[in-house]
């Protein structure tokens, strides 16, 4: 590490101007390449993705994704003359823009419509839409003051461009007036409500350099972080874009990834940051300084990104496809932050010199000389209260987390759908519309798809309907559909609750185990239940049944490269256990404000609804990959200590005390990042954000600086315990041990620790 900075510092410009040319090659090529991520979540070999694989195999014209557009008369009918004829104009002047495939409305298909084909497919999708639209009456409510039209888009929601989809909403809503209000819902429509700007990021980066000013009192000093981060991230942001065209990327992981590397990113500068300007304040020189903040904090920010890494790329064991572009993804956004910290970082160190310290800083260092740091003030008196009281203020801590970590027992997974979305869009207010007009259930219809073989089959499904429209939470059902080969066959369930409601969800394994078998019976006819609800359950089975191996597997990495660098057995238990605490209580956290709804109209992130399937699995990778990091920054100085005085009371209360305030600094900065995505208007990433930001606000001032100090007063010299066998078979690494020279280090001034806590030259 030593050599890399030296090398760095020496070539300083050189360095720089390699991590520009890279960030604005990689930017380039992602531009000229676009995006090309994936909006499927689909797990294959489900029921519900054998169902989507049949639907796009036998009815072509099904395979791009449906938008709603719904109008709502105050007074009067949809059906008055004067509405129909405004309402028929403008879904002949959607159905006319680009990218719409298809458009089935109440009023019956308008002249030439029916007979058009555009893309090979026309006759099955205007048979589909011919069945589906009967006369019409099933798109309009019994009062007659709501209907609704369905828009077929030639792509998938994520391949729908943009200004396509939002034609289509202008156009829609230029319709409404006169007592009349129009709505527009659907996947591909809400795509185009999340914010394209970046004032998530700004806020964020805002912050964090308010908050490094005042920890720094020095403008470049502040600069420097929030410029290594991004651009480490910028790089990885432009890299997660290339990657989606070789792997199937999520289309939230590039915004996970800015989430996690801005975190970070700054975070590990930061730390290197501070023990550049010790060294300064120290004696050392501009070039020294800089060698051995990374030869030392620099080593352990290596060692802390590939504990983040080691989490996130567990999640390739679950072997799903769209988590394995999120774990890659993430992983690269953490590579490219610590790559950045460790090079980049020290070439910028170098140039601005002494300005790293602040003037008063440089102008006591002219006068004085280099003089050690007294650690007089709140920290040095916290870690003497901890050491005085670990039992008192252990339980309180304990506690604390207890409480917080309640709310997880209730966790349940499903689907969050349009009505979560904020009162204000058009996406909600059309789906309340179509709620209140046509019952809870058309929001989410279930699929029925069968593929048919021989005469016996066809028989057996034209019994299906009848039992269907017998069987306990079904609201209505569709009519059978036929593709123009006549070996596939689907029809529409729409149950008499909401798609996210537990009713949903048993009405799906009611059909799937009592009412679907019986209507199979002495045939090889197989129907397949798919639709929205359908899906998220089967994605739910799939996580909850391999979460226990995941979590293990995590935990077990996470203790092997703890028990490497610590040569310890109680510190990787103890991290274990506290990283699980930290966990269940930002777990606790999310299902408070998203799933019980505590704040979250107010703070703009739509009513409550249950916790998606896969934001365990990603918050799990995050949130022990984070743990760890301050794991390392705090036991790695009680480690020092330990080492050269093997008292662990003096450890524990030394380590505590000089890496308290820059952790607490560190975490501020990290949970004012995580919370400022609460802005960007996605209720995933919202959700990321809050998680995130409470098991860091908890894993710092809680965790960190409370309970795991205090139960290291209370183990003693246990927490240092490694049976002899063990130590000789470990390989020895160091986390953060100088590379410098015998020399330089004789001429840094270190504090010494009082018997009382404070830290006095």
């Amino acid at each position: 590490m030593a050599a890399l900075a030296r090398w760095c510092v020496t070539h300083r410009l050189a360095a720089v101007l390699l991590w520009l040319l890279t960030l604005a090659g990689v930017s380039a090529a992602a531009g000229l390449a676009g995006s090309a991520y994936s909006g499927d979540y689909e797990v294959p070999g489900t029921e519900s993705g054998r169902a989507t694989a049949l639907l796009h195999e036998g009815f072509r014209g099904r395979s791009g994704d449906s938008g709603t557009v719904v109008w709502h008369t105050e007074k009067g009918s949809v059906r008055a003359p004067g509405v129909e004829r405004r309402m028929t104009a403008m879904l002949d002047q959607v159905e006319k823009l680009p990218g719409t495939a298809a458009v089935t409305g109440p009023y019956g298909p308008a002249p030439g419509r029916a007979g058009e084909d555009r893309d090979g497919a026309g006759e099955d999708r205007n048979r589909a839409g011919e069945e589906r639209n009967g006369a019409g009456e099933d798109r309009v409510s019994e009062d007659r003051r709501t209907a609704y039209a369905t828009v077929t888009f030639e792509q998938q929601a994520g391949a729908v461009p943009a200004d396509q989809v939002r034609a289509v909403v202008d156009t829609a809503r230029a319709a409404a007036g006169d007592g009349v209000q129009v709505e527009v819902g659907g996947n591909a429509v809400a795509l185009t409500e999340t914010p394209t700007s970046h004032l998530a990021e700004a806020a964020g980066v805002a912050v964090a350099a308010v908050v490094l000013f005042l920890a720094f009192g020095s403008l470049a000093a502040s600069m420097l972080p929030i410029a290594t981060a991004l651009v480490g991230v910028g790089t990885a942001y432009a890299g997660i874009v290339l990657l989606g065209h070789v792997m199937t990327v999520a289309d939230f992981a590039p915004m996970l990834g800015m989430l996690i590397g801005l975190g970070v990113g700054i975070d590990y500068a930061l730390f290197i940051v501070t023990r550049h300007r010790k060294g300064l304040k120290r004696g050392l020189t501009v070039a020294e300084a800089a060698e051995n903040a990374v030869a030392t904090t620099g080593r352990a920010v290596v060692f802390a990104g590939a504990t983040v890494c080691t989490a996130l790329l567990g999640m390739l064991i679950l072997r799903l496809g769209f988590l394995n572009g999120v774990a890659v993804a993430a992983s690269l956004t953490v590579v490219l932050t610590v790559a950045a910290s460790v090079t980049l970082l020290p070439a910028l160190l170098s140039l601005i010199g002494e300005r790293a310290l602040s003037r008063r800083e440089r102008r006591r260092l002219a006068e004085h000389g280099p003089r050690p740091e007294p650690r007089t003030g709140f920290a040095a008196r916290w870690s003497a209260l901890v050491e005085r009281h670990p039992k008192l203020l252990g339980a309180v801590a304990a506690a604390v987390m207890l409480v917080l970590a309640l709310p997880a027992s209730g966790l349940r997974l499903g689907t969050s759908d349009q009505g979560n979305d904020p009162a204000t869009t058009t996406t909600r207010k059309a789906y309340d519309l179509l709620a209140e007009g046509f019952g809870p259930g058309v929001n989410g219809p279930l699929t029925l798809v069968a593929e048919l073989d021989g005469a016996d089959d066809r028989l057996a499904l034209s019994g299906l309907p009848p039992l269907l429209d017998a069987t306990e939470g079904v609201e209505s059902v569709g009519p059978l559909t036929h593709n123009g080969s006549g070996d596939t066959a689907v029809l529409t369930v729409v149950p008499d609750s909401a798609p996210q409601s537990v009713d949903t969800s048993a009405l799906v394994d009611r059909l799937r185990e009592h009412v679907l078998p019986r209507a199979e019976q002495g045939t090889s006819l197989e129907v397949h239940v798919g639709g929205v609800t359908a899906g998220y359950d089967d994605f739910a089975q799939v996580i909850v049944g391999k979460l226990p191996l995941f979590v293990g597997v995590v935990i077990v990495l996470g203790c092997l490269l703890l028990l490497l660098a610590f040569r310890s057995i109680g510190i990787p238990l103890k991290a274990a256990v506290m990283n699980v605490a930290a966990v269940a209580s930002a777990f606790g956290v999310v299902v408070a404000v998203f799933q019980w709804g505590w704040g979250s109209e107010l703070l703009g992130l739509g009513r409550a609804g249950p916790i998606e399937p896969f934001l365990p699995v990603i918050m799990v990778s995050v949130l022990f990959g984070l743990s760890m990091d301050y794991q390392v920054f705090l036991v790695s100085r009680m480690y020092e200590e330990w080492l050269e005085t093997r008292d662990n009371r003096r450890a524990v209360r030394v380590g505590l005390a000089e890496t308290s305030r820059v952790i607490n600094s560190a975490a501020i900065i990290m949970i004012a990042v995580f919370l400022a995505f609460v802005l960007s208007g996605d209720r995933v990433i919202a959700m990321f954000g809050i998680g995130l930001a409470a098991a860091v606000a908890l894993d710092a001032f809680v965790l960190r600086t409370l309970l795991v100090p205090a139960l290291m007063h209370m183990l003693g010299g246990a927490n240092w315990w490694l049976p002899r066998w063990l130590d000789r078979l470990l390989p020895r690494i160091s986390v953060e041990t100088p590379d410098i020279g015998p020399a330089t280090r004789a001429r840094i001034v270190r504090p010494r620790a009082s018997e009382d806590g404070e830290l006095v030259p």
